[in-house]
């Protein structure tokens, strides 16, 4: 999602155009949603997830090549292959601008810093921390975590964003823009890993992608609840008893 005050052209795709219509639009121009879960004002959590015929370790990898999955409709460079992730603290997902020459102008290239990882869990979670889309130009941001989980038959990715502060959007209107934009991109990765999203209802709404705090072998992890996320926020950093 690449989306700053006023509009400009790269190749043949216009970037940048922050209007409401416009976000509003980007939800009803994407096929897959997911579920606004919870919505106050200046305050939104969406929610999906995805089951795929893969192992943890091979979600992981795709996971952090977002230039193999990811929407090239929501760059803003119009190719999601310019999109990295360096999955480490502080690290970033990243994108770069390529530079175009034109007659007598030689090009420079640039850069968008999307989000920062705040955690890299490998093969358990990925959390980062920005403002996606139209939410670059204002002062809220957001936190989005993936969490992967062992299932029968392959492994379940959950998908959380978690948006909070002042906007110039009408909070229902940017909840579900960004809500359908989020389950594009979850459908990206299930299908290069050979999965699809889940039916609405199915994963997310059973388990929430809760914070992961430190990896701990399976039989002693804390399991986060999935009726209260403070819970889940309690778990953070505490050890295994025993």
């Amino acid at each position: 999602m690449g989306c700053e005050g006023g509009a400009r052209v790269i190749g043949k795709r216009i970037i940048g155009a922050c209007a409401l219509t416009a976000g509003t639009a980007l939800a009803m121009a994407t096929p897959v949603q997911a579920k606004v879960v919870r919505q106050e004002a200046d305050f939104f959590v969406t929610q999906d997830s995805a089951t795929v015929p893969a192992d943890p370790q091979a979600v992981w990898l795709a996971l952090i090549s977002p230039g193999e999955w990811w929407s090239d409709e929501h760059t803003w460079s119009g190719d999601a292959a310019n999109m990295s992730i360096t999955p480490q603290g502080g690290g970033c997902f990243c994108e770069r601008i390529p530079e175009s020459d034109t007659d007598g102008v030689v090009g420079l290239a640039g850069s968008v810093q999307h989000m920062v990882v705040l955690q890299a869990f490998p093969r358990n979670a990925l959390r980062m921390r920005g403002g996606l889309g139209p939410l670059q130009s204002e002062p809220a941001t957001g936190v989005l975590t993936i969490t992967i989980k062992p299932v029968a038959g392959g492994t379940r990715i959950l998908w959380e964003y978690v948006v909070g502060g002042k906007t110039r959007y009408d909070t229902a209107d940017i909840a579900k823009a960004v809500d359908g934009v989020m389950s594009q991109q979850l459908a990206g990765l299930a299908k290069k890993l050979g999965g699809k999203v889940d039916a609405a209802g199915e994963g997310a709404a059973e388990e929430r992608a809760a914070p992961a705090g430190k990896p701990k072998p399976a039989a002693q992890a804390p399991e986060a609840s999935s009726d209260n996320v403070l819970d889940a926020v309690d778990a953070l950093g505490k050890k295994p008893k025993g």
